[in-house]
């Protein structure tokens, strides 16, 4: 503990994880601090709907300060992150300065994970960022107007074929979303193409989609998105992915739009601490989430390896990360009052959501499993409720439900250039 009379919280990321433990300090003795890179939390989960044209980033998305405004213990640092030095207890940041903690809580969350083939991140970007939900958008909608002056047959066939590689609920979301948007909402706006012609391709390499939910919500989730016309190949690795084609085992599928949603891995954490990782680079911490070796770090979220008391590891979805958060703060707040520390942190598990498409999802909470439109109902309510602000809250309630009387997208919007911005990014990574 630092001689100071009050003791210094630095909180690295404002994701679920990072936002809950703030919060939840907001009445305790400490300076607190807040590290990000974006200067706004983001509803990841809201992501694939940006990028298929059904809402914009505002609408997912909150200013920091915004959110903690009220609540003066916090101050908010626009910085990134690049180290962390355990013996002078400090965070280096990309900006030059070096932040002083006692107390550090690390929740960077994670990274798309291509499984050593990093160059196919270039022509199969994943979406983790507004930024990359804004290009992944601009790529689809360009498909379409590309096509739509082609004269080649097979050219215009490969830029009217998107496929998505990975069965999680990213990709069924994104799957179902591309077929709604081909077949329903821009199918009267070109001449020279029939949009509903498209050719959607899911991509699992395992043996059912969904795979954390039950095997009968799985087959649902298949049949649904066959009948919507997406194709979904399962058991089917792919081998290869170039800017013109996706090699499924040894069959090249022409294309020019690829949406990865099939692994991640986690932030470079574990490199700035020297601490041990599993083989995703989640840290391996201790049933306090605490870093061993490092008392007074914790990690949570996406980051942390996290073994409960029935050996399960925590799930990597929002509502583990917001429970672990809190219970960090509380511990730290116990530890400054120097009172009695909280018992044992249990997950509870409130189910698992995925929507499919229009008046389409699956639900699990265990108890009981629903599909079909109630699903997609109790999908819909839960979103919305989790979503921080009023005005997000009702101009999403208000989007979905035009969405669902017309079928149209309302933010059908090409800006900047996605072939311009991939190649940034790559030639800066290099």
């Amino acid at each position: 503990m630092s001689k100071s009379a009050v003791a210094r919280v630095v909180i690295v990321g404002a994701g679920f994880g990072g936002l809950a433990a703030a919060k939840a300090l907001a009445r305790s003795p400490v300076e607190l601090t807040i590290i990000d890179r974006y200067n706004y939390h983001l509803f990841q989960p809201l992501l694939y709907q940006v990028a298929t044209a059904s809402l914009s980033p505002g609408e997912i998305a909150q200013p920091i300060r915004s959110i903690l405004r009220g609540q003066a213990n916090a101050r908010v640092l626009l910085d990134e992150v690049t180290g962390v030095d355990g013996a002078r207890r400090s965070v280096r940041t990309a900006g030059g300065s070096s932040v002083p903690f006692d107390y550090l809580l690390i929740a960077t969350g994670a990274r798309h994970s291509y499984f050593g083939k990093d160059a196919w991140e270039a022509v199969a970007p994943g979406i983790k960022t507004v930024d990359d939900a804004t290009r992944l958008r601009s790529k689809i909608l360009l498909a379409f107007e590309r096509a739509e002056g082609e004269t080649d047959a097979a050219r215009r066939e490969a830029l009217l074929t998107f496929v998505i590689v990975g069965g999680g609920p990213t990709g069924v979301e994104m799957a179902g979303a591309i077929a709604e948007l081909a077949r329903r909402s821009i199918v009267a706006d070109f001449r020279s193409i029939m949009p509903e012609s498209s050719r959607i391709v899911l991509v699992e390499a395992g043996p059912r989609l969904l795979p954390s939910f039950p095997a009968s919500l799985s087959e649902e989730a298949k049949t649904s998105l066959e009948k919507m016309g997406v194709e979904v190949r399962l058991g089917q690795a792919v081998t290869d992915i170039t800017d013109d084609h996706v090699m499924i085992g040894a069959t090249a599928l022409p294309t020019k739009t690829v949406t990865w949603a099939a692994g991640v891995r986690a932030s470079a954490a574990g490199e700035w601490l020297g601490a041990s990782c599993d083989r995703a680079g989640r840290v391996i911490v201790s049933s306090d989430f605490s870093v061993p070796g490092h008392e007074s770090v914790f990690v949570v979220g996406d980051t942390a390896a996290f073994n409960g008391p029935d050996g399960k590891m925590l799930p990597g979805v929002a509502p583990a990360a917001k429970q672990a958060g809190a219970y960090v703060a509380h511990l730290i707040d116990a530890k400054v009052r120097g009172r009695a520390l909280p018992h044992s942190f249990r997950y509870s598990d409130y189910g698992n959501l995925a929507t499919i498409g229009h008046s389409k999802a699956v639900a699990d909470f265990g108890w009981a499993r629903f599909k079909g439109l109630f699903a997609w109902l109790l999908w819909s309510v839960v979103h919305v409720y989790f979503l921080i602000g009023f005005r997000n809250r009702f101009i999403v309630a208000l989007s979905w439900a035009w969405s669902y009387l017309t079928y149209q997208r309302g933010v059908r919007l090409i800006t900047g250039s996605p072939d311009r911005a991939t190649s940034e990014k790559v030639s800066k990574a290099a």
